[in-house]
């Protein structure tokens, strides 16, 4: 019943969304004034706030390894493979993988992490993965791929940190936490206000997206194309994580934590990422739904036959 709990307010707020958008609460550009207001300044605000916060010498070696071989393995087939056989453009084939590989690791990770490892001492190390390391690889990808020549330009993606907040917020919270910097009151304070609107915003942002009065700018998802992310992203991954863990003679504990954590569902910033660059909306908020709603049967199988 823990695991139903945690996900419950995922459920609500994103059907609030799609509710007031359908109602007309919220006016047409609900989605993408919310999605732009989560991406400049509520999430590089929360990722700042939690990696200042966040030790750097907690890595934790053979189990991080585990975990980024499954990430990589999932999205890497994802974004060169299965999204070719989906039709979809090399613009839209980077958000087709993360929406395979890329998991929930702030809001839905906590609770999960809470409930079912006692700790989140493993997914604080996630969440620095994939904030430093595959986060920027994919949006340094979309920038490039927005640029209309479609050319890798050095000064461009060199200039990418200063002119994307996530990275640039996470690169920032980097260096205060390595520095031992703490922040004053007066600056603390706000920015956790912040910070507490990114995970409801996304959630309603992408409530509201599945409920559009105008086309997409992106080609509507499939019902295959949905099952195969789920597959990739439900099963693939923490398969693959376990066979990793096991090759790696992690313990008992770690081994749980790692499938547990690569069998979270797709995380909502790709939705965000993808209304960013205009690119595979339809994909991305759509398999962040069906993978959420999915991904309690992944997390209670692996609770029980690893727990």
């Amino acid at each position: 019943m823990s695991l139903v709990s945690a996900f419950v307010p995922i459920w609500i707020l994103t059907a609030v969304g799609y509710a007031a958008c359908r109602w007309g609460l919220l006016g047409e550009a609900a989605a993408s004034v919310l999605g732009r207001f989560v991406f400049q300044l509520a999430m590089p605000a929360a990722l700042f706030l939690a990696l200042a916060r966040m030790p750097l010498s907690g890595f934790a070696g053979r189990s991080l390894l585990a975990f980024a071989v499954s990430t990589v393995a999932v999205i890497g087939f994802g974004w060169a493979g299965v999204s070719r056989l989906f039709g979809r453009e090399p613009g839209e084939r980077p958000i087709w993988g993360m929406t395979a590989g890329y998991v929930n690791s702030a809001n839905l990770g906590i609770p999960i992490a809470t409930q079912v490892l006692g700790d989140v001492s493993f997914l604080a190390v996630v969440v620095l993965l994939q904030v430093l390391v595959v986060a920027p690889v994919i949006l340094v990808t979309l920038d490039r791929r927005s640029d209309h020549a479609g050319r890798v330009r050095f000064r461009r993606i060199a200039s990418l940190p200063v002119r994307n907040p996530v990275i640039l917020a996470s690169l920032l919270g980097v260096a205060c936490s390595a520095a031992g910097v703490r922040l004053p009151s007066a600056a603390a304070a706000p920015l956790t206000l912040l910070a507490g609107a990114a995970v409801p915003a996304a959630l309603v942002a992408l409530g509201a997206s599945l409920h559009r009065t105008s086309p997409s700018r992106a080609e509507p998802a499939e019902p295959a194309e949905l099952a195969a992310i789920t597959v990739l992203k439900l099963v693939a991954q923490p398969v693959i994580a376990y066979a990793a863990g096991l090759a790696l003679h992690l313990s008992a504990p770690q081994l749980l934590a790692v499938v547990v954590c690569a069998g979270l569902p797709t995380a909502q910033n790709t939705f965000i990422y993808a209304q960013e660059y205009g690119v595979a909306e339809a994909v991305a908020n759509r398999a962040v739904v069906v993978t959420t709603t999915l991904s309690l049967v992944t997390l209670a199988g692996a609770a029980t036959l690893l727990g």
